[in-house]
């Protein structure tokens, strides 16, 4: 793969065989991000779980102090006195068999979460095959299965990101935009590294965080000293 010449300036500014603390690793991924668009900054955690095993699945969800700087598309699934909750509480979509026969018969998926109230699941489980591969199955661990669907829409549009394990044992998610500046982006990734801590399962064995990748969209990945955590 050929790279261009702003990332080929980049990559001599980083030493790939160092691990920087947070803040210089910060540093470097904003002094990298050199696209003509707001880059988003995204972090990739090695763990040293086996996803194969169910007792060593890592997954929740954090409100990250300063957001994601995304604009998050909310779909709720609810009926009655809780649609209308949803739709108050500034859902962008709400609905119950129409939006379940949109997706399933349009291919319609205009929407970044989708939150549905536990009596819905039902329903919401005949869409299981598409929704799941794209990670926008509800699921109550990372609180889109509720029925305080208020406090679930302001969370998400506070900046409230899912992490999850996948096959290869890595969390890949954002942490805010190159715009955000050191601090926030700073607070934000201690805030995300804290709930994987805490995520730990009790059935891990041996180093659980093997390594912490930073990097902007288009920049060379840092590595992160994982101890700092």
């Amino acid at each position: 793969m050929k790279h261009g010449k702003k990332y080929q300036d980049s990559v001599k500014l980083i030493d790939h065989l160092k691990q920087y603390d947070p803040e210089e690793a910060v540093g470097l991924v904003l002094q990298t991000g050199k696209a003509k668009f707001d880059e988003t900054v995204e972090i990739s955690v090695r763990l040293g779980v086996d996803p194969r095993h169910a007792d060593q699945q890592v997954r929740g969800a954090v409100v990250l102090p300063h957001g994601t700087g995304r604009t998050i598309r909310v779909l709720v699934i609810a009926k009655g006195a809780k649609a209308d909750e949803a739709a108050k509480a500034g859902a962008d979509y709400v609905g119950a068999e129409d939006m379940i026969a949109k997706i399933q018969n349009e291919n319609w998926f205009e929407f970044d979460v989708c939150v549905a109230t536990p009596d819905m699941m039902g329903l919401v489980g005949r869409i299981g095959r598409v929704l799941g591969p794209k990670g926008l199955m509800p699921n109550p661990k990372s609180g889109t299965v509720t029925m305080d669907v208020t406090k679930a829409i302001s969370e998400i549009k506070a900046g409230k990101v899912e992490y999850r394990l996948d096959k290869t044992a890595i969390i890949h998610c954002p942490i805010g935009k190159v715009s955000f500046g050191s601090e926030k982006l700073g607070e934000n990734l201690q805030t995300l590294m804290d709930a994987i801590n805490k995520a730990k399962p009790a059935a891990a064995k041996g180093t659980y965080v093997r390594s912490v990748y930073l990097s902007s969209t288009m920049g060379p990945a840092v590595r992160v000293n994982p101890l700092k955590f």
